[in-house]
């Protein structure tokens, strides 16, 4: 017999705008504050920690995008002068030129961006779940933080981090209400002197890794495919999962709303080259590229034959040093170099061979001159291409927060020679 939970909440809707909540039955623990029977009350009291705090921030998650908010996101950060930063599953839900983003927070952020969530007197949470990877060690995340957790899911508000002040509503809508009711309690200037913080401590712990001119490195390779595109309106950029993954939030720009096609969370290895002709079939316009590694590449690479065969275009860049490199960094890290089947080869299968097989470009690139000239052929060729850029195998992932550590507790590349981003 189907057994019908009790009546969580009743939503009353009014021109397309939230207007009530009313909770029966809290899902979790604190999930309901007494003080805030209304959706109106609760935005009324977010506004007041938002206008009161000197160290707001506002830490957007997936949720912005799927709840198309990204422009009222936009205008509550300018209006509350509020800096901003965006999940892995968030990335391009707000400009990353934009002078208000800080970066991105969790396992492979920069430190400066897990300082800045960390050290916040009021955090704005905004369609973000507080998962793991960003929090790190639970008990020690933003420990001096008022919580405001905006979500149009009950379920989610205090799940893992108490909701000091839960919103429950369409981010569209209270994203609306919030920057109103907040213009009318700002002090002008206050958050300035947290801005200047930011940005010292940016300056302070830029990106940096090895320099080293015999061997390309992976992050060059990003930096590459950046500097060729900046300023294109039409790219969309997709990605599978592991180093290649955190290496392209880091060094790729994204300034429009979802132009960054990802799988967080449970991440699926292979889920970039079929994200990359979805995205190329539903917007024919534009030049997709999809960032990928060499065991990702492998158990999706057949897919070549649809974007060939259908003519959609794309350009795979494949960030190739051998191994299954997360896993690999873990058991050099935490596993005293016990390696166990991470090591795949750079030249077994030949990539830029295979994509020739498959009707469309392949190259093979092993230094920064042949880099530049093959990206720069891939990109104006309007055909399917492969770019084989092979990398150095031992290059590690930084920054990094180790499993269970602190979200502060970042380990950054510490070598002497570096290049810094």
């Amino acid at each position: 017999m189907l057994r019908i939970p009790p009546i969580v909440h009743i939503w009353k809707f009014h021109a397309e705008r939230l207007e009530r909540v009313i909770m029966y039955k809290a899902l979790s623990p604190g999930a309901i504050n007494v003080k805030c029977p209304t959706l109106k009350d609760a935005i009324a009291a977010a506004a007041r920690a938002v206008a009161g705090a000197d160290r707001p921030i506002l830490y957007v998650g997936g949720g912005a995008l799927n709840a198309h908010a990204t422009d009222e996101l936009r205008s509550l950060a300018e209006s509350a002068r509020l800096p901003v930063v965006t999940t892995l599953m968030a990335k391009s839900a707000f400009p990353e030129s934009h002078e208000l983003h800080v970066g991105w927070p969790g396992m492979h952020g920069p430190k400066w961006s897990n300082w800045a969530l960390n050290k916040a007197d009021v955090i704005v949470a905004v369609g973000a779940r507080f998962d793991d990877r960003v929090t790190g060690k639970l008990s020690a995340f933003a420990p001096g933080a008022t919580i405001v957790h905006l979500d149009i899911d009950a379920a989610e508000i205090s799940k893992i981090r108490h909701a000091d002040i839960p919103v429950v509503g369409p981010l569209k809508s209270v994203l609306i209400e919030l920057a109103r009711v907040v213009a009318g309690e700002l002090v002008e200037g206050k958050t300035e002197p947290w801005l200047l913080q930011i940005a010292a401590w940016e300056e302070q712990f830029p990106l940096r890794y090895g320099e080293d001119n015999s061997v390309l490195k992976p992050q060059r390779v990003l930096e590459s495919l950046q500097e060729l595109t900046a300023g294109r309106d039409d790219m969309v950029w997709t990605t599978g999962v592991g180093q290649h993954q955190m290496w392209a939030m880091q060094y790729i720009q994204c300034d429009r709303p979802r132009t960054f096609v990802t799988s967080g969370g449970l991440g699926t290895m292979g889920y970039g080259i079929p994200a990359a002709v979805g995205a190329k079939a539903a917007r024919p316009d534009a030049t997709v590229v999809c960032i990928d590694g060499d065991g990702c590449f492998q158990m999706t690479a057949q897919e070549l034959a649809t974007s060939v065969l259908e003519d959609l275009p794309i350009v795979v860049v494949i960030v190739n040093n051998g191994y299954l490199g997360m896993v690999r960094q873990w058991q050099d890290m935490f596993f005293a170099e016990r390696f166990s089947q991470v090591n795949l080869t750079q030249t077994l299968p030949d990539y830029a061979a295979l994509a020739r097989a498959y009707g469309a470009l392949g190259f093979t690139v092993e230094n920064e001159e042949e880099l530049d000239t093959a990206l720069r052929e891939a990109l104006a060729s309007g055909r399917t291409c492969v770019v084989d850029a092979r990398v150095d195998p031992r290059e590690h992932c930084f920054p990094m927060i180790p499993a269970g550590a602190a979200a502060t507790d970042v380990l950054e590349y510490s070598a002497e020679e570096t290049v810094t981003a």
